[in-house]
């Protein structure tokens, strides 16, 4: 479960100060365990590291400490290895596996064997407005048949929260088209938005950098903020931009920070960045514009993936909005207009440079031949300059691209801040989804040392559950779930690249989900221990 979000106010003002330590904590009486994870390095989770065993049994840890009491079915020995919580992803685009008939898409393989335990979905605003659905959605595709929530224990890999999304309620509501909502049509927002509260959402997430969620003004985003709100949920966005395409990164944030004011709601901003030319160096900038609003008492944190390429669609990168009105259909007529094309292909170009140029944009997917190379590649293939080459693609079918924008110094400013926890922003074609938190050790922690391995298994598991209200999730005490991980700090590291994405991490022994073994000396066991985990609303639902 969930906690209300209005309940944890206080203590994500305290792990923004970095003023919580998590104490071992040690069972009270002996009794036969299922599993001990015995002599590893446990680090439970903000507190100092330590020589000792968890126990577990059932889908509780029963025991942290020097000398776990008792015997157990099995003892895993963990001589060696870093034993932590599983780690939390905050923002991730994992829904389809979730949904998948395939058994084995359930199992979510590359974030288990990256110790993920736990993802939140329903991201950028794509949160389905039926949540029941979408934690029935996994359930019913085990062939139980049934669509209630969460009652299925095992048959998906990990556990799950999910927000509603503007986008999603949007699209219901009004379609793709760039206007406001009529009142009656605000109204029917609202009730969809309160519904999935009800129903278990973790918040309200949008995307308003997207087109149609673009179209969408401050008051309309507020009036639906405040019915998550008033559910004791998050507000949770994909600033409107993160560069310098419309308002301008500055903007976005203090439009963010205004948003959670006036509807009372916590903020939370996805995948914190500084993206493009323009913008490079103005980290330091955003972190003073979001600190000064911590301490006029706003709850504000963030999420950021470890990569200095972004992922997103080839349309969002450089078409305009207005060139997106209407959805597809109306884009590919504007693309047959010569005066409409006359008045976009300046516009594209210069989006083009804000994201450094066409060997910047590495295509991921799309149509066929154009996999693999980026945007200067295929421009040359065709004897077209890039603005022709991308609008070629587009023609054909939505690409998604990895578009390398940031920098390390902004990345590095971003990660340091307490209030900035590990996420993946997990999607197909881009390495983020296999390897996000194995790199983030390995080149953040071993390598540039920006961070100590308590400060990134911290930011991966205990700040992120209490920030968001994770009930006994992300730290190893004895009552918690046993969402527990074992890996080899010398091993544990990214296999996947731009160049080959879909590779498993290495050096993560044994991840437990649940209690349930998912992972056994490096190896997938195929027993799926994860749930859904609706949060439960403060008030007002029937």
């Amino acid at each position: 479960m969930i906690r209300s979000l209005r309940t944890t106010t206080a203590i994500a003002a305290l792990c923004v100060a970095g003023a919580i330590a998590v104490p071992q904590g040690t069972a009270q009486t002996e009794v036969a365990a299922d599993v001990i994870l015995r002599g590893g390095t446990v680090y439970s989770g903000e507190a100092a590291p330590f020589r000792g065993d968890v126990a577990i049994r059932g889908d509780r840890i029963t025991y942290v400490g020097p000398k776990a009491p008792g015997t157990a079915t099995r003892t895993i020995d963990a001589t060696g290895l870093i034993v932590a919580p599983g780690f939390i992803d905050p923002h991730t685009h994992v829904n389809e596996a979730l949904a998948s008939s395939d058994p084995a898409a359930r199992l979510v393989l590359p974030f288990l064997t990256q110790g993920v335990t736990t993802a939140f979905i329903g991201v950028d605003g794509g949160g389905d407005p039926d949540i029941a659905r979408t934690f029935g959605t996994a359930k019913a595709a085990s062939g139980d048949g049934e669509a209630g929530l969460g009652q299925s224990m095992r048959d998906f890999g990990i556990n799950f929260a999910a927000y509603v999304g503007l986008g999603a309620v949007r699209a219901k509501v009004i379609g793709a088209a760039d206007r406001a909502p009529t009142p009656a049509e605000l109204a029917q927002m609202t009730d969809l938005v309160d519904k999935a509260m009800c129903d278990g959402a973790l918040g309200l997430s949008t995307g308003l950098f997207y087109a149609p969620q673009s179209f969408a003004k401050r008051d309309e985003v507020v009036a639906l903020a405040k019915a998550a709100a008033a559910k004791g949920g998050i507000y949770d966005s994909h600033l409107r931009d993160e560069s310098s395409y419309t308002i301008g990164l500055a903007a976005a944030v203090d439009e963010a920070l205004a948003i959670g004011r006036d509807a009372g709601i916590p903020v939370h901003i996805a995948h914190i960045k500084a993206l493009g030319v323009d913008v490079h160096g103005q980290a330091g900038a955003v972190i003073a514009q979001i600190e000064k609003a911590q301490k006029a008492g706003q709850v504000v944190h963030a999420d950021q993936y470890p990569w200095s390429a972004s992922g997103t669609g080839l349309s969002a990168a450089l078409l305009p909005r207005w060139a997106q009105d209407g959805g597809r259909a109306a884009m590919l007529k504007r693309f047959d207009d010569g005066a409409t094309m006359a008045r976009m292909r300046p516009e594209i170009a210069e989006n083009l440079r804000r994201r450094g140029g066409p060997a910047s944009l590495l295509i991921t997917s799309g149509p066929a031949g154009v996999e693999g190379k980026t945007l200067e590649d295929v421009a040359k293939e065709q004897g077209v300059d890039p603005v022709d080459a991308a609008i070629a693609v587009l023609r054909q079918r939505e690409a998604g691209v990895a578009s390398f924008n940031q920098s390390e110094a902004d990345i590095a400013a971003f990660m340091t801040r307490p209030w900035v926890v590990t996420s993946s922003d997990a999607s197909r074609g881009h390495p983020r989804y296999y390897a996000s938190y194995a790199r983030k050790y390995a080149t953040y922690v071993k390598d540039k040392r920006v961070l100590d391995l308590r400060r990134f298994i911290a930011q991966s598991t205990t700040t992120t559950a209490r920030l968001f209200g994770l009930e006994d999730r992300g730290e190893l005490k004895a009552g918690a779930f046993a969402d527990v991980i074992a890996f080899d700090p010398e091993t544990f590291a990214p296999r996947a690249d731009y160049a080959d994405p879909a590779l498993f991490s290495t050096g993560m022994r044994f991840v437990l989900v649940n209690g349930v073994l998912a992972l056994e000396d490096g190896a997938p066991t195929g027993a799926a221990g994860g749930k859904p985990l609706p949060r439960t609303p403060v008030a007002g639902c029937q």
